[in-house]
């Protein structure tokens, strides 16, 4: 597989603890680099991270969660050329599970956004989540 990048971006509310939502990210996707960008009263918190071992932890949930038949649809669904972006419940994630969302107006604390981009994501798609029986 050729080059991959993993780009994440959630948004933190003012009533959350910025390590908090730090840990939600790094139970579903590893150990990204994050940096907090604050704009006025807006902090978002970006990761980005290259190479199929930024999604190793990301690929062993779904496959410990038995949720691989849901998860192939909605990366398909989220197939744009080449990316693949979706979005995951925030406080799902804190407890270490795997929840996909919509971007806007499901989880009252917002999504995780997650942008994997790539030159065949549809390899890394069958490679993440390879289609049971």
């Amino acid at each position: 597989m050729n080059s991959i990048h993993v780009r994440v971006e959630v948004e933190v509310n003012p009533t959350e603890d910025p390590d908090k939502v730090k840990v939600s990210i790094y139970k579903v996707l590893g150990g990204l680099e994050l940096e907090m960008i604050e704009d006025g009263d807006q902090k978002v918190l970006i990761g980005e991270a290259e190479g199929l071992k930024a999604l190793s932890t990301f690929r062993d949930l779904l496959r410990r969660e038995r949720i691989r038949d849901a998860a192939r649809t909605v990366l398909f669904r989220g197939l744009r050329g080449n990316s693949i972006i979706f979005h995951l419940n925030k406080q799902v994630a804190y407890v270490g599970h795997v929840s996909f969302s919509q971007p806007v107006g499901e989880s009252p604390l917002g999504p995780i956004k997650v942008e994997i981009r790539c030159d065949n994501p549809q390899e890394i798609i069958n490679w993440l989540v390879q289609k049971t029986a």
